[in-house]
């Protein structure tokens, strides 16, 4: 460990004694003592999703501007694309600033763009790795400090919002000791071992070069079936446990026998697990006809270098191009839908 990084644990525990806060305590210990059942990282692989740099904005630094959740670049492109073009469309009343959106529209329409500028703004597609802690019981589940909905609902599925949109990319943030240490070993990190292709090793280890200093984004929550003796994970990133929780328990009780046309036999055994599951309250773990199932605690990391978050490494793989994904909107806001 360097002097530099000894002396910022140090001060992160220095602050910890001072802030005489049990709530981050008790936080910190949770973190110990997930390193310590959970002692390993798992790579569940790279995310994109888009950054903004605003000149004019109060403590100007890169922030969020979509989730870092896609599977692909390009996923995240669209995004960006979609954003300019409604702000374009309901957000500007001036033709000049909607003929200066409109052109960083066209040119994400036409060519895999990975940063483009408009009034002033500087908008990046990001890269960022998504992992999670793993020992001898498997993936982690969530923390007993890991924040809850109160009076989360199971019908409603209103989702809580990302907690990405609006994130600062400040390496100089961290939580705590342990979480700053998470952060010094995550520097090193990269893609090592023959699963991996050489050009993605080798994209990785000038990664780490470039791109030195790490960001953690905040937590996100899944679901993972145990296939022999690892752990796959499936669907999307939940911003609390209860919200994951609720897709495991809507897979069991609704959604995967329409998907894959159960018998009723079948549909009766899902359904009756997934009563059984949601009976229990806050169970992280469901099992049915030989299937085991996890709500898991997954986290993410941004490199970033001299000029901010990492894009997209060239090894980074696109299924489909930029095209235009809305109607021709016109400089005087008028929408021709026959283009």
């Amino acid at each position: 460990m360097t002097d530099d990084w000894k002396r910022r644990l140090d001060a992160l525990h220095a602050e910890l004694v001072l802030r005489d806060d049990p709530v981050a305590w008790v936080t910190e210990a949770d973190a110990v003592e997930a390193s310590r059942r959970y002692p390993h990282i798992a790579l569940r692989g790279p995310v994109f999703g888009v950054a903004a740099l605003d000149p004019a904005a109060e403590g100007p630094c890169w922030r969020l501007l979509k989730p870092v959740v896609d599977g692909m670049p390009q996923q995240a492109r669209d995004g960006l694309n979609s954003h300019l073009w409604f702000q374009a469309k309901d957000g500007a009343g001036d033709p000049a600033v909607r003929r200066e959106l409109l052109s960083a529209v066209a040119l994400l329409e036409r060519a895999p763009a990975d940063e483009v500028e408009a009034l002033g703004v500087r908008y990046r597609v990001v890269r960022g790795d998504e992992f999670a802690r793993t020992g001898d019981e498997g993936l982690e589940p969530p923390r007993p400090t890991d924040p809850e909905v109160p009076g989360a609902s199971w019908e409603d599925p209103g989702a809580a919002p990302s907690p990405d949109v609006g994130f600062a990319l400040d390496p100089g943030r961290d939580e705590g000791p342990m979480a700053g240490a998470l952060r010094l070993g995550l520097r090193d990190f990269t893609y090592t071992g023959a699963r991996f292709p050489a050009d993605v090793r080798e994209d990785s280890a000038r990664a780490a070069l470039t791109h030195p200093d790490v960001v953690r984004l905040p937590v996100g929550f899944s679901v993972a079936e145990l296939e022999g003796t690892d752990w796959t994970p499936f669907g999307s990133l939940a911003a609390t446990p209860h919200e994951a929780r609720r897709a495991l328990y809507e897979g069991m009780a609704r959604v995967w026998a329409m998907l894959y046309r159960f018998d009723e036999r079948k549909k009766a055994l899902y359904a009756r697990a997934a009563e059984a599951f949601r009976a229990a309250g806050r169970a992280d773990e469901a099992s049915v006809e030989g299937r085991r199932f996890r709500v898991c605690r997954v986290e993410r990391m941004i490199r970033l270098g001299p000029d901010g978050p990492e894009p997209p490494r060239p090894s980074d793989v696109d299924e489909y191009g930029p095209m235009k994904l809305h109607p021709t909107l016109c400089e005087d806001g008028t929408v021709r839908f026959n283009d």
